[in-house]
């Protein structure tokens, strides 16, 4: 286990392979571990980090920065601690608003994202998910799959506080609206048969430079359900030439084929 002093704190994080630095975010339930197969797909070109937020995993429980914005403080100052100049992104509901977050005040500092299951606006997220414990999100999201809840062990050890906090501030200010104009490329990835939000509709008005896929027969955790298909998009997501809009994934007819 690595582990890192953050302004006093201890913050839990596993690293990967050697190359240009990619930043994985975990969501609302479980940890980093969930990340593991994608940190290997990754670190065959990438120097590939998970990162535990306050209050979940192996990280210090913190109730005074459970907030987005504290969150996104984390993120800066890992980055800031180990040397990493500009990162790939890939974040997983709270995640992904983290990323957001960041992506605020540093979208200089982000070369590309991906936002997975991301909910666009507070009232996309299901009550369920607002309220129910990480422990019974697990069982319910993956259907009680034995690898997924595997992936989700560290399900145990959320602190319910900081779900409420983070959504809290998500519902007090919603982040797309701030973003959405910086240039970043973006790719929004939903699981098709997500039960925890509302997926907003694919011809939403994104600008250019962001794009959205729904993966057919994935939910909330398209990285479990499907992690073949899940790890080609993001392959041929990172292999994209910087600056280029993932839009440009469509145009390859050996992508459209896979995900058919």
């Amino acid at each position: 286990m690595s582990a890192i002093i953050l302004d006093g704190s201890m913050v839990h994080y596993e690293a990967l392979g050697r190359g240009r630095p990619i930043i994985f975010l975990h969501g609302w339930v479980g940890s980093w571990r969930y990340w593991i197969n994608s940190m290997q797909v990754a670190s065959t070109s990438f120097r590939a980090y998970a990162i535990d937020l306050f209050g979940f995993g192996d990280t210090v429980r913190s109730p005074s920065n459970y907030s987005l914005e504290k969150q996104s403080d984390l993120l800066s100052h890992f980055l800031e601690e180990m040397g990493i100049g500009k990162v790939a992104l890939v974040g997983h509901d709270l995640g992904a608003l983290v990323a957001f977050q960041f992506l605020k005040s540093h979208y200089e500092s982000v070369d590309r994202m991906m936002a997975i299951n991301v909910p666009m606006v507070y009232s996309d997220l299901n009550a369920r998910l607002r309220t129910a414990p990480a422990t019974e999100l697990a069982e319910w999201l993956t259907n009680r799959q034995p690898d997924a809840m595997t992936a989700l062990s560290d399900a145990s050890k959320v602190d319910p506080a900081a779900v409420t906090a983070s959504m809290g501030s998500f519902q007090a200010d919603s982040i797309f609206p701030h973003v959405r104009n910086f240039g970043v490329p973006c790719l929004f990835v939903y699981g098709a048969n997500d039960p925890a939000l509302t997926i907003p509709p694919q011809d939403n008005g994104l600008p250019m430079h962001m794009h959205q896929i729904n993966l057919d027969a994935t939910g909330h955790f398209p990285m479990l359900d499907n992690p073949a298909q899940f790890h080609r998009l993001l392959t041929d997501f990172l292999a994209l030439e910087s600056g280029v809009t993932p839009r440009e994934l469509q145009l390859k007819e050996e992508w459209k084929r896979r995900v058919r």
